[in-house]
Order: C-alpha cells, then sequence, then structure tokens
C-alpha cells in the first residue's frame, strides 16, 4: 500500500523557521504526501508553494490546548481559509466535553464546520491521552454529529499520541463514512501499518519521510 497518500506531513514546532516550511513543502510534493499541517501563520506561505502541486495545505484551529470559545474557533477557521487553507484540524474543548457539556461541545465543532462551509476538510482532535473510553467514543459521536468529515487523536502537544486501540475503538464508532486520524507516536512502518489495520486513513507525523522510506523515527509527534 502507499502510506505516502496517507501522510499529514506536520510542523507545528512554535519555533519553525521559513526555511523549514519551505523544505517541509518540498518533501511533500517529492513524496505526494496528503497534505502539509502548518499553524496558521505559515499557511499564505505554504499555499504559495504548493499551488500547483496535488499537496493539501492543513492548519490546525484552536490549537493546541482547545480553550478557546467557538467564535473564536470560527474565525480562526474562516481566516485559515481565505489564506489557501483546504484542510483544518480543530481541538475540542476537552473541558466541556469531560463536564458533559455536550451541547457546548458540538457546537464547538460546528462553529467550525460551518465556517469551513464546504471550502475545507475539518478534522476534529478529541486528545485522547486526556480521556477515558466512555468520553472518546462521545466525543466522536458529538464530532459526527455536528458534521465533522474525521476525528483525529492527539495534538502531539498533550501527554500521549495515538495507540492502536484509541484509533479501532474511534473507527468502531464513527462508522466507515468518517475518516480517522492517527497522530503522534506513529514512528515506525510497523505502526503505521498498525494503526491503519485498526481504521485510520490518515497519518499526522513530523516524520513521514523516515517512515515511507521505513526508517524508524525518534519524534513524538
Amino acid at each position: 500500500m502507499n502510506y505516502a497518500s496517507l501522510v499529514d506531513h506536520t510542523l507545528l514546532r512554535a519555533d519553525a523557521k521559513r526555511e523549514e516550511i519551505a523544505k517541509l513543502a518540498e518533501e511533500a510534493k517529492e513524496f505526494s504526501f496528503a497534505s502539509v499541517c502548518i499553524n496558521p501563520t505559515w499557511v499564505s506561505y505554504a499555499s504559495e508553494l504548493l499551488k500547483d502541486s496535488s499537496v493539501k495545505v492543513c492548519t490546525v484551529i484552536g490549537f493546541p490546548l482547545g480553550a478557546n470559545t467557538p467564535e473564536v474557533k470560527a474565525f480562526e477557521t474562516t481566516n485559515a481559509i481565505e489564506n489557501g487553507a483546504e484542510e483544518v484540524d480543530m481541538v475540542i474543548n476537552i473541558s466541556a466535553l469531560k463536564e458533559k457539556n455536550d451541547e457546548l461541545v458540538e457546537r464547538d465543532v460546528r462553529a467550525v464546520v460551518d465556517a469551513a462551509k464546504g471550502k475545507a476538510l475539518v478534522k476534529v482532535i478529541i486528545e485522547t491521552c486526556l480521556l477515558t473510553d466512555e468520553e472518546k467514543v462521545r466525543a466522536c459521536e458529538l464530532s459526527v454529529k455536528a458534521g465533522a468529515d474525521f476525528v483525529k487523536t492527539s495534538t502531539g502537544f498533550s501527554t500521549g499520541g495515538a495507540t492502536v486501540e484509541d484509533v479501532a475503538l474511534m473507527r468502531k464508532t464513527v462508522g466507515e463514512n468518517v475518516g480517522v486520524k492517527a497522530s503522534g507516536g506513529v514512528r515506525s512502518l510497523k505502526d503505521v501499518e498498525n494503526v491503519v489495520a485498526a481504521g485510520a486513513n490518515r497519518i499526522g507525523t513530523s516524520s513521514g519521510v523516515k517512515l515511507v522510506q521505513g526508517e524508524e523515527a525518534n519524534t513524538a509527534y
């Protein structure tokens, strides 16, 4: 299987430099990755670099804590799309989920979905490492109800990343019509094979080149 086509080639470090974004874009084009996933400040630049390629520009919303209001996340989404983003990975309101404020969680996701308005794919980061299995299921159900295209395991900036068990649970919950993205901790081709077998159809990693070349990565994300 061509795993490169599943990779969101990721660089979300706060200290990333312009030349690193340029390298990321070049690698994404060379290996035909699905997208580059970058912070919003780089969306316009990456969009220009990738305008003649099939590689999408993905950015993050409410990242990495998910604690912004729905209105702020909606504005971030609109601004990102205006700058050239074709995919947005938003972090849910984790506190609201844990307090069983499902109305706020759904409204939070829906605000981004509505702002995307068919112009960008919406992936919802549920941050599995902070959730119980019941909370993971509820987060996925609310994301689907709000119209999300994907659910995603992790930001890569919390206490843990994707596990095979979480991916399988998420796939079981959302069914076959919603995507599942495994992010964080996918460090080898075997890891990729395992999460794909469990139901992932997108991989978020900063080590996409190493993974598709069969090398072991040593980065957390």
